[in-house]
């Protein structure tokens, strides 16, 4: 593993089912330790509620607002906030207010970048909530 430096505009982007994301470490980085991306979304985006049965998550709010659910409690997140979801927490999270949000995530350990790729192949238009899913369950992610 080396060191490495990444510049704000740097980074391998994705759009996951509308969800725009900058990957800027991933495990190939970090020797599977941890992959970390921007996301950067408009006002409505909202992924649904699911868990995760392999990683843990960690969100820093940059910008913007976003509305967290995690299990049955709702937390609004703004600029500098940050929330840790142990793995098996169910959640989901949504862009609220006028602006668009830029969150950082990072998941430990790596691994979830391959689900993301693999759902951002699929083609444009409203996704195979079936297929979406099976992708998801490969990884250990599972919507409730």
């Amino acid at each position: 593993m080396k060191s490495k430096v990444i510049r704000s505009a740097e980074g391998s982007r994705l759009n996951v089912l509308g969800d725009n994301q900058t990957f800027k470490f991933t495990g190939a980085d970090t020797g599977g330790l941890f992959t970390t991306f921007i996301q950067e979304n408009p006002p409505g985006i909202q992924i649904p509620k699911h868990r995760h049965t392999r990683e843990d998550e960690f969100f820093h709010v940059i910008s913007g607002e976003v509305e967290f659910q995690i299990e049955d409690d709702i937390h609004s997140l703004l600029a500098g906030d940050m929330i840790f979801l142990p793995r098996g927490v169910a959640h989901s999270f949504k862009v609220v207010g006028n602006s668009p949000a830029r969150v950082e995530c990072s998941v430990y350990p790596s691994g979830l970048e391959f689900m993301f790729e693999e759902l951002g192949r699929l083609p444009a238009g409203p996704p195979d909530l079936a297929v979406v899913a099976a992708i998801c369950d490969r990884y250990g992610v599972q919507f409730v």
